[in-house]
């Protein structure tokens, strides 16, 4: 799209690409900080929300504003699909957790081995002289579906911090009985500093 469709040359191709991978390395690390605040499915949301607001500048405005847009918007997407799998793993019973995170993943993969497909075949029914198909309008119908499909299933699904999982587990336990020091009742750093557990991991 880059190059063929806005004529950008190999340089420029690069250097918005190596933009949004650093928008899209923050944005992992700084959304999954913020969602041990603020909650999973809140945060996912939340950037799911803006990441689609950036599509209009991110696929169809060319210019010096892209290396922005396409920082800022990789910087959403893998913030809020970093976010995903430590939700699955709090949402999934613990002797299944990494069965069904890493099943989902390499199903994921799966189903997003077509993406390029989908997009051409979007592509084609927006045809763009004397380039040929306008790319951009398909980035941005295929990736405002994603953000729409993921905003409905996290607004559906639970919320279930590992907070919320060791507090409830510590509640139940007999108090004389002294816990594994590598459970996860000590897995959350909140809850850790809450109880003062030092020493204890």
């Amino acid at each position: 799209m880059l190059s063929m469709q806005y004529n950008y040359s190999t340089s420029e191709t690069t250097l918005i690409q190596v933009t949004a991978y650093l928008g899209g390395m923050l944005g992992g690390t700084i959304g999954g900080y913020f969602s041990q605040i603020v909650g999973r499915r809140f945060s996912i949301v939340v950037l799911c929300v803006i990441g689609g607001a950036l599509l209009y500048p991110y696929t169809l405005v060319p210019g010096p504003g892209i290396y922005a847009s396409a920082f800022f918007e990789q910087f959403c997407v893998q913030g809020a699909f970093g976010i995903i799998p430590i939700h699955l793993v709090e949402l999934a019973p613990p002797a299944f957790n990494t069965f069904i995170v890493g099943t989902a993943y390499n199903l994921g993969i799966f189903i997003a081995s077509a993406s390029s497909t989908i997009e051409t075949k979007i592509a084609e029914h927006y045809p763009l002289e004397p380039t040929g198909n306008d790319y951009g309008k398909a980035i941005c119908i295929f990736i405002g579906g994603m953000f729409a499909y993921v905003i409905i299933v996290t607004i559906l699904g639970p919320e279930k911090r590992r907070l919320q999982q060791a507090g409830s587990a510590s509640d139940d336990s007999d108090p004389e009985e002294e816990p594994h020091p590598h459970s996860n009742e000590y897995y959350d750093l909140d809850l850790w500093r809450n109880r003062n557990l030092i020493g204890r991991f």
